[in-house]
């Protein structure tokens, strides 16, 4: 992949249809790195939620949202991290770049409710998609889809208990708004959630078995996504079914190393 090394390169991967703070590189990694990556996954170290697999790179955080300190393993940080350092994506969280990878593992019609990533993490998100594509949804958060105290206090990491996983805070909102911004992830692509975005929104995946009205006009980053993909989903009718099983690496930085 080619990417712009100056300062300011992520700028040519602004979504313009979104919140000013959100980019979309189509093509991040190559279809080899992609199945060296699919094939390195640990296949023992899935936690199995109610709607979903994952697992947390390399621990979980503890109950006070701490990371016991450990490199990220060679076929994760070669080559994802080392173009993150080109892309100064981390240059300015606490530890100058990712040191956590959630991977999320989402089988056909499998989504996750709207939530956000919290204080756990410095306000920067990379997501590296894998083997599907499918439609992430971003709403604008108001006061009243805030967390509840409940949430905010109990673990995030454990999957037995109320609270999303993995620092990751849900999100009730008492009625049902109009997305006004849906994002296609294509595999092999990255989407990075900046601030102002990180802090002022919810993201979340509709459990679906395929995305519909997909066109220029409902889909934010359209322009950004590849010519085939234009041209696969508008002879499906303006739809991306979702035939095959999506993972999706989720790159932060843990505040609160140990």
């Amino acid at each position: 992949m080619q990417v712009d090394r100056e300062k300011d390169g992520l700028e040519q991967y602004r979504i313009p249809d979104a919140p000013a703070s959100l980019y979309y590189i189509p093509n991040f990694i190559t279809p080899e790195e992609e199945q060296h990556i699919l094939e390195s996954i640990p296949p023992n170290k899935w936690i199995s939620l109610s709607h979903r697999r994952l697992q947390a790179i390399p621990t979980r955080l503890s109950n006070t949202n701490t990371l016991l300190a450990s490199p990220l393993p060679n076929w994760l940080a070669h080559p994802i991290t080392d173009r993150f350092k080109d892309l100064k994506i981390f240059s300015e969280s606490p530890h100058g770049g990712a040191n956590h990878c959630l991977i999320n593992e989402y089988l056909p019609g499998q989504g996750i409710m709207p939530h956000e990533d919290g204080a756990a993490y410095h306000p920067v998100v990379a997501t590296v998609s894998l083997s599907g594509s499918l439609v992430l949804e971003i709403t604008p958060k108001t006061a009243s889809a805030s967390p509840t105290e409940d949430q905010s206090s109990s673990s995030p990491e454990d999957p037995t208990s109320s609270s999303p996983s993995e620092g990751e805070r849900s999100s009730n909102p008492p009625t049902q708004q109009k997305t006004p911004w849906r994002i296609l992830q294509e595999p092999r692509s990255l989407l990075l959630t900046t601030e102002p975005a990180y802090s002022t929104t919810l993201h979340g995946i509709p459990s679906v078995h395929a995305d519909t009205e997909l066109t220029s006009s409902t889909v934010a980053n359209w322009d950004r996504i590849s010519a085939s993909t234009r041209a696969k989903v508008a002879a499906d009718g303006d739809r991306n079914e979702r035939a095959t099983t999506r993972i999706s690496l989720t790159f932060r930085d843990v505040r609160k190393v140990s």
